[in-house]
């Protein structure tokens, strides 16, 4: 029986990723090449699933970097042809910041998903055809950003040079770490690299450095022509698996001790990384406003770094103690930020700290997430050893890294206690830095989108989800807000209601002739946490993080942030129009409602059309904005509009136990189909849902 069932739902997957429905957004899957050199305009090549001729716009993050699309030429009268290739123009300026760029498409059919380009310092080299072997190898002039595709299986790829004696050259891959936020890729490239001397002989080789990428970084004893050989480690390829290898003498930080420096003050900073100047401090002073992780270039006697992680803090910072006695135990006054490392292999820190009975501190490391080559375990002890909490990794909503946090540790009594730190696999060095934050626990909440983009038609309505994770106590109800909105689009935003609710919608409508474009927006929430009768409420606000969806193999869908949520007007699409009888439900607690809903659909569409009032995948909700206790009907439900249907209906019913709620905002979707996991989403108004105290 099992055996059948998988094949039957290897047969479902096939056959869903078929129904296609006639208008989809662009998937973005690959740029070729995918670096571009300061100071340089370039043509690249985008890749996508579905049609990219009605591209109008690009979008690229941060400063000093504009692209346009660049069109063929289409006759009078005459309509563009759909492709999924389409060229651009991207241009750098001088000044603009190297390191990688989100990009994503403004088109006819809306906003794209995200794509991502890397800003070089250096000229960058395609590969030429067939350059499989070394003797067909892409000749490159050292510095160079080296740029390629491991497009098909047993597809290796060339590349040579020549150095002086004794120069010290660093090949820097980015390849994996580009594929994460390309939503409908499910196999990702796992690159290998090796370094190979006239007669083919390998002197270097590498394979995960920065995660699954590779580096290398060698000093060449001997003048002479040498090649790099880059190729996945299981010898398979895709046409979308881009690659790029910056490849330069200069030198590479990738990290700096301390890694958490105090905002506001100026700080003396070890270099980590290779091929370092002997002079190995220099001095940073953090914006004053600033927090968090900053990525910044660092001054060098005739130049600067390339941009290496840096963790900005409010909190009182300390340094580990220089010492010979590796069992020696420091201490500390907490709350504060801790900077350390573990320079050696079964190097084992630990820190000192008083507390009192029911004294509350959450303890999160801060390196992997920051470069440091760090797998840190934390733990917790009492004056006589014995484990008091433990962590290793720990997961932020639907991420899990390799970093540990320890949230609310409570002091069983009165006394001292020790902050223990390792490398989980006992390693070390001067790369293992850290920093551990040691906070009071504060009432807080975290604040989601899913997903990162929401397509309106001008006169229709498109909806946008957020998902609240509610810490330290705190159990509010949480309303949404959002900025940045454009002259013709309005928005309602809603709430997430107190207790177990985790949900809450805010609806955008664009009003008739509004522009097709598209606009990013930032949301956030805020709250109120009651401290008493005598105290005031204290007010909480969250910004909101993106997530994007990723279509994962065998048909699951998974999230990876990205920087923005972005409204986008399109044109008129496969749904004209959707419109409800009612917007406004009243339910007694054992009542039932139903909404008549009537869909516009395109001429000549017959795609399949779903309704509902989750957003959900494979029965999985992804968030659910009704009241507790009430939930859709299915059976007394029309959900599924075939070719000529162009009328349902949901019914809401209320559990004879639902609790009261008061104008609870939720909306109907239908959805249509665009591959197994994604779905283009229209949304009618919002609805209003009242749930009557019981009688």
């Amino acid at each position: 029986m099992i055996r059948y069932s998988v094949i039957f739902a290897c047969l479902l997957l096939g056959s869903l990723q078929d129904l296609d429905a006639q208008t989809s957004y662009p998937m973005i899957m690959s740029l070729a090449p995918n670096s571009v050199q300061v100071g340089q305009t370039s043509e690249l090549t985008i890749q996508s699933r579905y049609d990219l001729s009605g591209t109008r716009r690009i979008w690229i993050s941060g400063e000093g970097v504009t692209a346009e699309p660049i069109h063929p030429e289409v006759k009078e009268g005459e309509k563009p042809k759909s492709t999924t290739s389409l060229k651009i123009k991207v241009t750098v300026a001088p000044e603009a910041k190297p390191g990688v760029r989100e990009f994503r498409l403004s088109t006819t059919n809306g906003a794209s998903t995200i794509g991502q380009l890397v800003i070089v310092r250096d000229p960058v080299v395609v590969e030429t055809k067939d350059n499989n072997t070394a003797a067909t190898a892409t000749a490159a002039t050292l510095p160079a950003t080296l740029c390629g595709c491991i497009e098909k299986n047993e597809d290796l790829d060339f590349f040579k040079f020549t150095v002086e004696a004794n120069q010290t050259v660093c090949f820097h891959v980015r390849s994996q770490c580009l594929q994460d936020k390309i939503h409908d890729l499910q196999q990702h490239i796992d690159p290998i690299l090796f370094l190979r001397n006239s007669s083919g002989s390998t002197i270097a080789s590498s394979d995960n450095h920065f995660y699954g990428d590779p580096f290398i970084c060698h000093t060449f004893k001997q003048a002479g022509e040498y090649f790099i050989e880059i190729r996945d480690v299981r010898y398979t390829g895709n046409k979308y698996w881009e690659y790029s290898i910056e490849t330069n003498s200069r030198p590479f930080v990738s990290n700096v001790s301390p890694l958490g420096v105090a905002a506001g003050e100026e700080t003396s900073l070890e270099l980590i990384g290779f091929n370092l100047p002997k002079q190995k401090q220099v001095s940073w002073t953090a914006p004053a406003e600033s927090e968090g992780e900053q990525l910044v270039q660092l001054p060098l006697a005739d130049d600067v770094t390339n941009p290496a992680p840096v963790y900005v803090t409010k909190l009182p910072v300390i340094q580990e103690a220089a010492t010979d006695d590796a069992n020696k135990t420091q201490q500390v006054s907490l709350p504060a930020a801790i900077n350390g490392r573990i320079a050696t292999e079964t190097e084992i820190d630990t820190y000192q700290f008083a507390a009192k009975k029911g004294d509350q501190f959450t303890f999160e490391v801060k390196a992997r997430r920051h470069g440091s080559a760090l797998d840190p375990i934390i733990r917790i002890l009492d004056k006589d050893g014995k484990s008091r909490g433990e962590n290793d990794d720990f997961s932020l909503y639907k991420r899990t890294f390799a970093d540990s946090r320890l949230e609310n540790w409570t002091a069983p009594a009165d006394g001292d206690y020790q902050i223990e730190i390792r490398d989980l696999h006992l390693r070390g060095g001067d790369n293992f830095v850290y920093l551990i934050e040691v906070t009071k626990p504060e009432p807080y909440f975290e604040l989601y989108l899913d997903t990162d983009k929401t397509q309106i038609i001008p006169g229709g309505w498109g909806v946008m989800f957020a998902n609240v994770v509610r810490k330290n106590g705190f159990t509010g109800g949480v309303q949404l807000h959002v900025d940045g909105l454009p002259e013709g689009v309005t928005a309602s935003a809603g709430r997430v209601l107190p207790g177990k609710p985790t949900a809450g919608c805010i609806v955008f409508h664009a009003l008739e002739g509004t522009a097709v474009d598209m606009w990013n927006i930032k949301v956030w929430g805020t709250a109120e946490m009651p401290m008493g009768e005598e105290q005031q409420p204290i007010e909480l606000v969250s910004a909101a993080t993106t997530y994007q969806e990723i279509y994962q193999p065998g048909g699951g869908r998974g999230h990876w942030p990205v920087l923005t949520h972005t409204i986008a007007t399109t044109e008129p699409v496969d749904v004209l129009s959707m419109s409800i009888d009612t917007n406004e439900v009243v339910l007694k607690p054992g009542e039932s409602k139903k909404i008549e809903v009537t869909i516009t659909k395109a001429e000549g569409f017959t795609k399949n059309i779903s309704l509902d009032v989750l957003f959900q995948h494979l029965n999985r909700p992804f968030a659910d904005t009704l009241p507790p206790g009430v939930e859709l009907d299915k059976k007394n439900s029309k959900i599924v509009l075939t070719a000529k249907d162009v009328k349902g209906h949901i019914t809401l019913k209320a559990a004879d136990n639902a609790e009261p709620a008061e104008k609870q905002q939720a909306v109907i979707m239908a959805n249509i189909a665009l591959n197994f996991v994604m779905k283009w989403t229209f949304s009618s108004e919002p609805i209003s849902i009242t749930v009557l105290p019981k009688e």
